[in-house]
């Protein structure tokens, strides 16, 4: 997983937690283990996060911020709307939802991360809302596409549709080609004709 620009001590704790996490699960997975990932003591991970909860928080605020710029970069890149949707749709899942559906232990992480953090998911989740509210009011301004609602609306169909890929794919590869479905079907109904 990708970590915005924080404190390298802190991502260094956080992509040993993400490793551990998909390896072990997140109830499985102690303190211990996630210093012995870093090279640090147990205290010394306790100064960065008060406890593992703490850790998938921040874990989860680091991919939603990491996210949202990579969805803002694919849907401002050069070239036709079906490639810059498809490379959007893709970077919304990217590595971290290849270790969830990869490792032996990540949709129990995603399952911990719903009961235990959804108030930052939900965060996130706006977050990623707004960038697709954002492009698309842009582009139906400069009427390079055809809304079939509001922009807000619309961004919601998108997160909503890719939730749904997400929690009906058996394995990556599934979700890959679910994504490029849908990207096809997104694409198709908004370039006009």
């Amino acid at each position: 997983m990708d970590m915005p620009q924080i404190d390298p001590k802190q991502r260094n704790i956080l992509e040993s937690a993400w490793a551990a996490f998909a390896t072990y699960g997140f109830r499985k997975t102690s303190m211990d283990d996630i210093a012995k990932r870093a090279g640090m003591s147990r205290p010394a991970v306790y100064l960065h996060f008060k406890n593992k909860t703490a850790i998938l928080k921040a874990l989860i605020d680091a991919y939603y911020a990491d996210t949202s710029e990579a969805v803002r970069s694919a849907l401002t890149a050069e070239g036709p709307i079906e490639s810059r949707i498809l490379s959007a749709f893709e970077a919304q899942g990217g590595a971290a939802m290849e270790a969830m559906l990869s490792t032996p232990h990540g949709m129990e992480t995603l399952e911990a991360s719903l009961s235990t953090a959804a108030d930052h998911i939900e965060a996130g989740e706006a977050l990623l809302r707004a960038v697709y509210a954002e492009w698309l009011e842009e582009m139906d301004r400069a009427a390079a596409v055809r809304l079939p609602g509001p922009p807000a609306e619309v961004a919601r169909a998108f997160c909503s549709a890719m939730k749904g890929v997400k929690h009906t794919s058996p394995d990556y590869a599934a979700y890959r080609a679910g994504v490029r479905q849908l990207a096809l079907l997104v694409a198709a109904a908004l370039v006009p004709r």
